[in-house]
């Protein structure tokens, strides 16, 4: 079994906000991928899948960022799930606004989100980091990450979080780099080949009539 996690915080106020971006991908992922209903559970809201015949378990922990900790901790020792087959979505600031990375292991960059993940199940899960921009200076990210994402970011922020949940299944199988090369071709696919000259069998030769 695989365990997903979004971070973000719970209730209405927070829904829209830019620490929030793993909830809203999660979100997408149990949406698209025919999930059973949410449920209460682990101290937040559970719902249970199967892609490529491996089951999943999303959860989007209600103890507020800081302690997401708790309940990833709860989800991963009542299903035995090994640190290793945990993958958390959260939000960046470190990354531009619409850039994704992917990382198994390492440190938490000051996210308090994964600090307390750290605390509870160790670090050598997977990442998924969902870039949101940095306003500028430290003292503007607590507003930064607690604020709103405007209109203008939808252009970039609708499209990204359909292209996690379109290549979601990679992360299932384990490949992290190629569920980030999926996601790059969605956001950017390749131009259209341009058409054959008439005639042209792809041989470098022209058809003649028999």
């Amino acid at each position: 079994m695989r365990l997903l996690i979004g971070l973000g915080n719970p209730g209405a106020k927070y829904a829209k906000t830019r620490h929030n971006i793993g909830f809203m991908a999660v979100d997408e992922i149990v949406r698209r991928h025919g999930f059973g209903p949410w449920r209460a559970r682990f101290q937040g809201q559970c719902a249970e899948g199967t892609i490529d015949g491996e089951k999943v378990l999303a959860l989007k922990p209600e103890t507020f960022m800081n302690n997401s900790g708790r309940a990833a901790g709860e989800a991963a020792r009542f299903f035995k799930i090994e640190t290793a087959d945990v993958v958390v979505l959260h939000d960046d600031i470190d990354l531009a606004a619409g850039k994704i990375r992917f990382k198994v292991g390492g440190g938490h960059a000051g996210h308090n989100g994964l600090r307390d993940i750290d605390a509870h199940i160790g670090n050598g899960y997977a990442r998924v980091r969902l870039g949101v921009g940095h306003p500028g200076t430290a003292e503007e990210v607590h507003d930064h990450v607690l604020n709103e994402f405007s209109k203008a970011d939808m252009d970039w922020l609708a499209p990204l979080i359909d292209a996690v949940a379109e290549a979601f299944p990679l992360l299932v199988t384990g490949d992290g780099q190629k569920f980030i090369t999926k996601v790059a071709l969605i956001l950017n696919p390749p131009p259209p080949k341009p058409p054959r000259p008439d005639g042209a069998n792809g041989s470098g030769k022209d058809t003649k009539d028999t």
